[in-house]
This record gives C-alpha cells, structure tokens and sequence, in this order.
C-alpha cells in the first residue's frame, strides 16, 4: 500500500509538471504583452514544483528494534532507508524530522553523524553511541561517491541511507503504538509515514 502511494504521489507531480511545461510553451507561442507576464508566472510555478520534484525523498524500508525496557518489550531504535527520488544534489544538514505520538511532538536535527554500515549491522553500529535523544543520524548503504558521508549531500537517485532515530525514553513503542515521523527538507515536499509497532517475535521487526 505504502509503496502504491508513494508511485501515485510521484506519478501526479510528474505529470503535473509536464502540464504546466506544456503551457508555458503554449503560451511562449502565442506572444504578446499578457503573454509575458503569464509566461513568468508559469515559469516560476513550474520552477517550484520541478524543485519539490528534486527534493522528493523515498522511503523504500522501515524498521525498528525491540528492547526489554522495565520488563516490556518496546521499540527504541527505528532505521528508515531513504533515497531521492531524481538525481540532484540535496543538502541534508538542513533536513529536520519531527515525531508524534499523539501526545508528545519532538523535533530532531542532524550534526552531521553519518557512516557507511560497512560490515556493521543496521542496529548495532558505533554510530548509535553518537545518536541523542534530539539528534538523528545516518548509516549508509549505498554511496559511490561518499557524498552524505563526505558533504552531507545526496546527490544520485541510486544513494540510499537509514535514517537512525534513538527514541526519547517517553516515546519508545510497544506493540500496537504508533508514531508519525515527518520528513522536512529544507525546500520542497514534506514526507510523513506513520509507523505502527507490529508483534515483537523477533528482536527486530519491519513496520508496514
């Protein structure tokens, strides 16, 4: 369902972006005084949504790790792997994510922690130890260039990275808790996924 979304979402600001490219073509065409004026006007509306385009992000995984915290089974790691949607340099140093419960709304920032997972697991990586409460990082896995790593900068469409998120000690998720994690770039589409603690069969678990 999620990825179905996502296609869609991806699929209409396509198309609407050829729609208005064709207009301001029409309108380039058949000239005039008012023409001109219209022409800058879609030109600029048209130079913004080929922007939200640029700064689209994917989310292609989400998954979280239980803990047994004061006898309970919760969640207090979760991993996002994202990637952009076309390839263009994006500054991620000023991506900002909020999360909320329902209850509790915090927002975290990035300080630039960021390594490749090499032979590292996803949940057990040195990174957790520099990941606080109000700070999320990144663990790479798939960046030719080190641009994230290097420059805090995605800028391929094959660049892929986990999100890693530490949980406040009042926000962590047991079974049927859900949190909404929104995505803020600093320009262009907002991203929001609500994940819901599934069974804690296994230690670390796929949100749907």
């Amino acid at each position: 369902m999620g990825n179905l979304g996502i296609t869609g979402i991806t699929t209409v600001i396509i198309l609407i972006s050829l729609i208005l490219i064709g207009v301001t073509v029409a309108s380039v065409m058949s000239g005039g005084t008012s023409g001109n004026a219209k022409e800058k006007d879609l030109n600029q509306i048209t130079n913004e949504i080929i922007d939200e385009i640029s700064s689209y992000l994917q989310i292609k995984d989400q998954k979280g790790k239980y803990y047994t915290i004061n006898s309970e089974k919760r969640i207090q790691k979760i991993g996002l792997l994202i990637s952009p949607l076309v390839s263009q340099d994006m500054d991620v140093s000023k991506l900002t994510i909020q999360l909320c419960d329902g209850e509790t709304i915090r927002i975290f920032s990035y300080v630039g922690n960021s390594e490749a997972i090499g032979s590292n697991s996803l949940f057990e990586h040195p990174i957790w130890n520099n990941i606080t409460n109000n700070h999320f990082g990144f663990i790479v896995t798939h960046d030719r260039d080190n641009s994230l790593v290097d420059y805090d900068t995605l800028n391929k469409n094959t660049d892929m990275a986990y999100v890693v998120i530490r949980l406040p000690d009042d926000m962590t998720m047991a079974k049927g808790e859900k949190i909404a994690v929104t995505l803020f770039p600093s320009t262009g589409i907002t991203k929001i996924t609500v994940l819901e603690a599934p069974l804690p069969m296994k230690s670390i678990v796929t949100f749907e």
